[in-house]
Protein backbone atom coordinates (compact mmCIF):
# COMPACT_ATOMS: atom_id res chain seq x y z
CA UNK A 1 0.00 0.00 0.00
CA UNK A 2 1.36 3.20 -1.04
CA UNK A 3 1.75 5.80 1.91
CA UNK A 4 1.81 9.83 1.44
CA UNK A 5 4.75 11.41 3.71
CA UNK A 6 3.96 15.34 3.25
CA UNK A 7 5.24 16.30 6.91
CA UNK A 8 8.39 15.43 8.69
CA UNK A 9 8.02 13.01 11.15
CA UNK A 10 8.47 13.91 15.05
CA UNK A 11 11.00 11.20 15.52
CA UNK A 12 13.48 13.06 12.71
CA UNK A 13 13.00 16.70 14.33
CA UNK A 14 15.55 16.36 17.07
CA UNK A 15 18.03 14.35 14.19
CA UNK A 16 20.95 15.65 13.43
CA UNK A 17 20.74 15.29 9.35
CA UNK A 18 24.04 17.75 9.02
CA UNK A 19 22.01 19.75 6.91
CA UNK A 20 20.18 17.46 4.53
CA UNK A 21 16.47 17.96 4.38
CA UNK A 22 14.53 14.77 5.73
CA UNK A 23 13.22 13.91 2.69
CA UNK A 24 16.53 13.46 1.21
CA UNK A 25 16.51 10.33 3.46
CA UNK A 26 13.13 8.83 3.07
CA UNK A 27 13.63 8.68 -0.59
CA UNK A 28 17.70 7.82 -0.89
CA UNK A 29 17.75 7.81 -4.51
CA UNK A 30 20.96 7.07 -5.77
CA UNK A 31 23.47 9.84 -7.25
CA UNK A 32 26.54 9.29 -8.95
CA UNK A 33 29.98 10.04 -6.78
CA UNK A 34 32.90 11.53 -8.80
CA UNK A 35 36.24 13.07 -7.73
CA UNK A 36 36.28 16.88 -8.47
CA UNK A 37 39.51 18.45 -8.86
CA UNK A 38 41.20 21.25 -10.32
CA UNK A 39 44.34 23.61 -9.26
CA UNK A 40 44.45 25.95 -5.75
CA UNK A 41 45.93 29.48 -6.22
CA UNK A 42 49.39 27.72 -5.34
CA UNK A 43 49.20 25.51 -8.25
CA UNK A 44 49.04 22.74 -5.70
CA UNK A 45 45.93 20.08 -6.98
CA UNK A 46 42.50 20.11 -5.24
CA UNK A 47 40.43 17.24 -5.00
CA UNK A 48 36.80 16.70 -3.64
CA UNK A 49 34.75 13.31 -3.40
CA UNK A 50 30.74 14.84 -4.60
CA UNK A 51 27.97 13.87 -5.38
CA UNK A 52 24.24 15.04 -6.51
CA UNK A 53 24.89 15.44 -9.91
CA UNK A 54 23.78 14.93 -13.40
CA UNK A 55 24.05 15.53 -17.03
CA UNK A 56 22.27 17.57 -19.84
CA UNK A 57 22.76 17.50 -23.43
CA UNK A 58 21.67 20.96 -25.77
CA UNK A 59 24.21 22.08 -28.17
CA UNK A 60 27.00 20.69 -26.17
CA UNK A 61 27.09 17.82 -22.90
CA UNK A 62 26.92 19.62 -19.63
CA UNK A 63 27.20 18.26 -15.85
CA UNK A 64 24.74 20.21 -13.48
CA UNK A 65 25.74 19.92 -10.02
CA UNK A 66 22.21 19.50 -8.19
CA UNK A 67 23.90 20.90 -4.40
CA UNK A 68 27.32 22.52 -4.38
CA UNK A 69 27.88 23.87 -0.61
CA UNK A 70 29.15 27.88 -0.80
CA UNK A 71 32.02 26.97 1.60
CA UNK A 72 33.53 23.70 0.28
CA UNK A 73 36.69 24.24 -1.41
CA UNK A 74 35.26 22.91 -4.64
CA UNK A 75 33.18 25.68 -4.50
CA UNK A 76 35.98 28.44 -3.65
CA UNK A 77 38.00 26.63 -5.86
CA UNK A 78 35.77 26.19 -9.04
CA UNK A 79 35.19 29.77 -8.93
CA UNK A 80 38.58 31.06 -9.36
CA UNK A 81 39.75 28.77 -11.63
CA UNK A 82 36.55 28.35 -13.86
CA UNK A 83 38.16 25.20 -14.59
CA UNK A 84 37.85 21.68 -13.60
CA UNK A 85 37.82 17.88 -14.31
CA UNK A 86 35.20 15.47 -12.93
CA UNK A 87 36.98 12.26 -12.74
CA UNK A 88 34.76 8.73 -12.51
CA UNK A 89 36.67 6.22 -9.75
CA UNK A 90 35.54 2.26 -9.42
CA UNK A 91 35.39 0.51 -6.63
CA UNK A 92 38.95 -0.66 -6.53
CA UNK A 93 39.98 3.26 -6.07
CA UNK A 94 37.04 4.43 -4.05
CA UNK A 95 38.84 4.60 -0.46
CA UNK A 96 42.49 6.52 -2.45
CA UNK A 97 39.71 9.03 -3.77
CA UNK A 98 38.02 9.54 -0.29
CA UNK A 99 40.93 10.14 1.61
CA UNK A 100 41.70 13.14 -0.64
CA UNK A 101 39.30 14.71 2.69
CA UNK A 102 42.61 13.87 5.20
CA UNK A 103 44.49 16.17 2.64
CA UNK A 104 42.84 19.24 2.43
CA UNK A 105 45.09 22.17 3.52
CA UNK A 106 45.84 24.94 1.55
CA UNK A 107 50.15 23.81 0.81
CA UNK A 108 48.92 19.71 0.29
CA UNK A 109 49.30 18.27 -2.84
CA UNK A 110 45.85 16.51 -2.47
CA UNK A 111 45.72 13.99 -5.38
CA UNK A 112 49.50 13.22 -4.81
CA UNK A 113 49.10 12.94 -1.03
CA UNK A 114 46.11 10.53 -1.76
CA UNK A 115 48.63 7.96 -3.45
CA UNK A 116 46.95 8.70 -6.56
CA UNK A 117 48.30 9.72 -9.97
CA UNK A 118 47.94 13.67 -11.39
CA UNK A 119 47.90 13.55 -15.26
CA UNK A 120 47.63 17.08 -16.62
CA UNK A 121 44.62 17.50 -18.94
CA UNK A 122 44.82 18.55 -22.22
CA UNK A 123 42.11 21.35 -22.85
CA UNK A 124 41.48 22.66 -19.58
CA UNK A 125 43.77 23.61 -16.88
CA UNK A 126 43.17 21.24 -14.31
CA UNK A 127 44.64 18.24 -13.42
CA UNK A 128 43.16 14.48 -13.58
CA UNK A 129 43.20 11.08 -12.00
CA UNK A 130 45.30 8.82 -14.01
CA UNK A 131 43.25 5.92 -12.11
CA UNK A 132 40.16 6.94 -12.65
CA UNK A 133 38.63 5.09 -15.59
CA UNK A 134 36.67 8.24 -17.10
CA UNK A 135 37.74 11.98 -16.74
CA UNK A 136 35.56 14.55 -18.15
CA UNK A 137 37.82 18.39 -18.57
CA UNK A 138 35.15 21.04 -18.01
CA UNK A 139 34.54 25.03 -18.22
CA UNK A 140 31.96 26.56 -15.43
CA UNK A 141 28.84 28.55 -17.09
CA UNK A 142 26.92 29.40 -14.73
CA UNK A 143 25.56 28.85 -10.90
CA UNK A 144 21.89 29.71 -9.04
CA UNK A 145 21.06 29.68 -5.44
CA UNK A 146 18.77 26.68 -4.40
CA UNK A 147 16.60 29.90 -3.48
CA UNK A 148 17.70 33.13 -2.31
CA UNK A 149 20.33 33.63 0.56
CA UNK A 150 20.57 29.63 0.51
CA UNK A 151 24.31 28.17 1.14
CA UNK A 152 24.24 26.05 -1.34
CA UNK A 153 24.20 26.60 -5.48
CA UNK A 154 23.32 24.31 -8.96
CA UNK A 155 26.29 24.97 -10.38
CA UNK A 156 26.18 24.08 -14.36
CA UNK A 157 29.91 23.04 -16.20
CA UNK A 158 30.63 22.76 -19.88
CA UNK A 159 32.29 18.86 -21.11
CA UNK A 160 34.76 20.18 -22.80
CA UNK A 161 37.03 16.78 -23.64
CA UNK A 162 36.60 12.88 -22.56
CA UNK A 163 39.09 10.77 -21.61
CA UNK A 164 38.20 6.89 -20.84
CA UNK A 165 39.98 3.78 -20.41
CA UNK A 166 39.58 1.22 -23.39
CA UNK A 167 38.74 -2.02 -21.23
CA UNK A 168 36.15 -0.03 -19.79
CA UNK A 169 33.99 1.52 -23.09
CA UNK A 170 34.36 -1.95 -24.19
CA UNK A 171 31.82 -4.48 -22.23
CA UNK A 172 32.88 -7.45 -23.06
CA UNK A 173 36.20 -6.46 -21.12
CA UNK A 174 35.72 -4.41 -17.82
CA UNK A 175 32.52 -2.18 -18.82
CA UNK A 176 31.06 0.48 -17.09
CA UNK A 177 28.69 -1.23 -15.31
CA UNK A 178 28.38 -3.36 -12.74
CA UNK A 179 31.37 -3.76 -10.05
CA UNK A 180 34.19 -2.14 -12.43
CA UNK A 181 32.43 1.03 -13.39
CA UNK A 182 30.19 3.92 -11.86
CA UNK A 183 29.99 4.38 -8.59
CA UNK A 184 26.49 5.89 -6.60
CA UNK A 185 25.87 7.54 -3.47
CA UNK A 186 23.19 5.51 -1.87
CA UNK A 187 22.39 8.24 1.42
CA UNK A 188 21.26 6.71 4.06
CA UNK A 189 17.55 5.24 3.40
CA UNK A 190 15.50 5.64 6.48
CA UNK A 191 12.33 3.85 7.27
CA UNK A 192 9.48 7.15 7.67
CA UNK A 193 7.44 4.84 9.96
CA UNK A 194 9.84 3.17 12.43
CA UNK A 195 12.99 5.56 12.26
CA UNK A 196 15.25 2.72 11.72
CA UNK A 197 18.14 4.09 9.23
CA UNK A 198 20.18 2.31 7.10
CA UNK A 199 24.07 3.19 6.52
CA UNK A 200 25.36 5.55 3.58
CA UNK A 201 26.81 2.81 0.96
CA UNK A 202 28.47 2.40 -2.14
CA UNK A 203 26.20 1.10 -5.24
CA UNK A 204 27.00 -0.06 -8.39
CA UNK A 205 24.13 -0.20 -11.66
CA UNK A 206 24.11 -3.31 -13.72
CA UNK A 207 22.24 -3.90 -17.29
CA UNK A 208 18.86 -5.15 -16.71
CA UNK A 209 17.54 -5.64 -20.32
CA UNK A 210 17.31 -3.86 -23.71
CA UNK A 211 14.63 -1.77 -24.41
CA UNK A 212 13.36 -4.08 -27.31
CA UNK A 213 13.48 -6.88 -24.82
CA UNK A 214 10.73 -5.00 -22.57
Amino acid sequence: MKKEFRICPNFMKDRNLYGFDWLEHVTAIPSPLVLVTCYKGNGKTNAIMQSWLSFSNDNGFYCIFSSVNKYSHMYSAVKANKQLVINFPDASIYKKCLSTVDHNRYDDDEIQLADLTVKKASVVNAPMVEECFLNLECEYRWEKELYPGSNHVVMCVKVCNVWMDENHYQENLQGRYGETGYLYNIHSPLNPESGEEEETCLGIIKNFRSYKEL
